[in-house]
């Protein structure tokens, strides 16, 4: 329990610091020329990139599971307000999709923060890595920056 009372704590914190700087940070113009980020990557390890991104209402994010893990994008209800509550959706890794990359998308049709995570790798070991649940912990490279794998998504008008 202690475990996921620090994963709320990290949730709630990465949510403000992130959301609220990439709504207010952006200069207009600069904004225009800017394509809109739209896909969330995980790469050959255990991480959403980005972290943190910035969309408008109507939008649709893709995500892409390029890792030969498998994944999942799972909502934390609590902190979102961008609607899509309750989603707990297995991203196929490469190793058992065929060769392939799982992908999952979502429209956001209202303002607010969107919060995810990966419910394999939500907590760190004793490496201050995420692990997975499991005898072997699911994670033998190392390299994930030492966070839960996460994300947020801002939605703006």
């Amino acid at each position: 329990m202690e475990t996921r009372s620090r994963l709320g704590l990290l949730v709630v914190a990465a949510a403000l610091v992130f959301g609220a700087s990439a709504a207010t940070h952006t200069p207009g113009a600069q904004a225009a020329r800017r394509p809109v980020a739209k896909q969330v990557i995980v790469p050959e390890e255990d991480r959403f990139t980005p972290f943190a991104q910035t969309i408008r209402v109507g939008d649709t994010v893709a995500w892409i599971n390029m890792d030969g893990d498998d994944h999942t994008v799972t909502t934390v209800n609590p902190l979102t307000t961008a609607g899509n509550q309750n989603v707990n959706v297995l991203l196929k890794g490469t190793e058992s999709n065929g060769g392939n990359p799982g992908t999952h998308k979502l429209t956001f049709g209202k303002p607010g923060v969107y919060v995810y995570y990966c419910r394999f790798h939500a907590h760190l070991d004793a490496e201050h890595q995420p692990a997975a649940p499991g005898p072997q912990g699911g994670i033998e490279d190392g390299g994930n920056f030492g966070t839960p794998m996460m994300g947020v998504i801002t939605v703006l008008r």
